[in-house]
């Protein structure tokens, strides 16, 4: 039975995985859950999986929670530990052999990290954790012999396709996206589009920032990093194309002018259970997910407007110039959506903010882990003094 460790478990991707975990008995044991404050749905989580570890937000949750498990008459033994420490503890616990990678923004980066460098298997949903430190993970899998199996559905479908050839055989990738709520939005209009209308994405149910980011396009730029650093192609072999039925969810263009696409349903649980199943592909019980070819009808595909959604060529910018610009790119993004949300940021800055925060970050290679968080660190802050004075200048 694999041993299992959800970092994020009360968001969706932690909730689609339980899911999974709950159609295959006999599988999977849960082992440790990592969460932020929604207290009351990891309590409901302890007691249906009962975890060895779960680890909270901040020490100031410990109490609370235990009191909210000794209120349910939970009697079976769990340790609770809190913030970045607590989930390394949970993701390198010795009963682990898996991590769900699926916490926000870069809060499981340290993680995530350590548990490759424990020798732990990852299933990567966090495409944070290689736009920011793609070369220093990817080498700690590499001395670990650990394998990380992406759980985006972008990335999950090019790594099915991937088994119908060899790394060699590949001329490029192609990504696809639905283009977000604002694909047929005209430009001037940009200015005046809300939180509200941002957040209404036409196909997934998403966190607020990666919604935000598929209104922006930004989240293709993340995954084009992110398919850099898991499939070892240059930015100008991974191609992106609007496709609004999200149906095919990525293909592989091989040498010899084939093309292999992944199709199916829109639906988490199928690459989540790719991931924790693999190299195995087994049924999805409970609820089939069977994709009526006839009753979804015509398939388009464009190029994506990189003049309305800049975004996209910034992250291509990133990847070219390597090292801390990825980082920062990030960092930008994330602070200038939180302002955005906030109603601090008009929808139509948050890719000036990144290209000013990129602007302003020096070029470093990145040594350690450590490298890459004093990076982080100071493109935020560079991020948040670039919105505030946006934000005064009315801009």
């Amino acid at each position: 039975m694999r041993g299992l460790c959800i970092l994020g478990s009360t968001g969706s991707v932690g909730q689609n995985t339980l899911r999974v975990v709950r159609s295959l008995p006999g599988r999977f044991r849960v082992v440790a859950l990592c969460a932020g404050k929604n207290l009351d749905l990891l309590a409901d989580q302890v007691q249906e999986f009962g975890p060895l570890v779960v680890s909270v937000a901040t020490e100031g949750c410990v109490e609370p929670f235990g009191q909210q498990l000794r209120a349910r008459n939970y009697s079976r033994p769990v340790k609770i530990v809190a913030g970045t420490d607590g989930q390394v503890e949970a993701s390198t616990h010795p009963e682990v052999d898996f991590v769900v990678s699926a916490s926000y923004g870069v809060t499981g980066l340290v993680a995530t990290y350590e548990a490759v460098r424990a020798g732990k298997h990852v299933g990567l949903a966090n495409k944070e954790t290689l736009v920011v430190a793609g070369e220093v993970v990817t080498q700690a899998a590499r001395d670990k012999s650990v394998e990380i199996l992406p759980i985006d559905s972008e990335h999950s479908a090019l790594h099915q396709c991937l088994r119908s050839g060899v790394s060699k055989e590949v001329r490029r990738l192609i990504l696809t996206g639905s283009g977000g709520p604002f694909l047929q939005t005209p430009r001037q209009e940009f200015e005046k589009l809300t939180p509200q209308q941002a957040l209404k994405h036409p196909v997934w149910k998403m966190g607020e920032r990666i919604t935000v980011d598929s209104a922006t396009l930004m989240n293709k730029g993340l995954e084009v990093i992110e398919a850099h650093w898991l499939f070892g192609l240059p930015s100008e072999r991974i191609d992106v194309l609007i496709h609004p039925q999200s149906i095919v969810h990525s293909m592989i263009e091989f040498v010899d002018g084939s093309v292999v696409a992944q199709m199916s349903v829109a639906d988490m649980r199928l690459p989540i259970q790719y991931a924790l199943t693999y190299p195995e592909r087994v049924a999805l019980n409970g609820n089939p997910l069977g994709l009526d070819l006839a009753a979804a009808g015509r398939l388009n595909f464009e190029k994506p407007d990189t003049v309305r959604f800049p975004c996209l060529d910034l992250a291509r910018h990133a990847l070219e110039r390597g090292g801390s610009s990825p980082c920062a790119l990030n960092a930008g993004d994330e602070i200038a959506v939180e302002a955005f949300l906030a109603g601090r940021l008009k929808f139509s800055d948050i890719p000036r903010v990144i290209e000013r925060v990129m602007e302003q970050t020096s070029e470093v290679h990145f040594s350690s882990l450590g490298d890459v968080l004093e990076c982080d660190r100071e493109a935020r802050q560079r991020a948040a003094e670039v919105v505030a004075e946006m934000s005064a200048a009315g801009e």
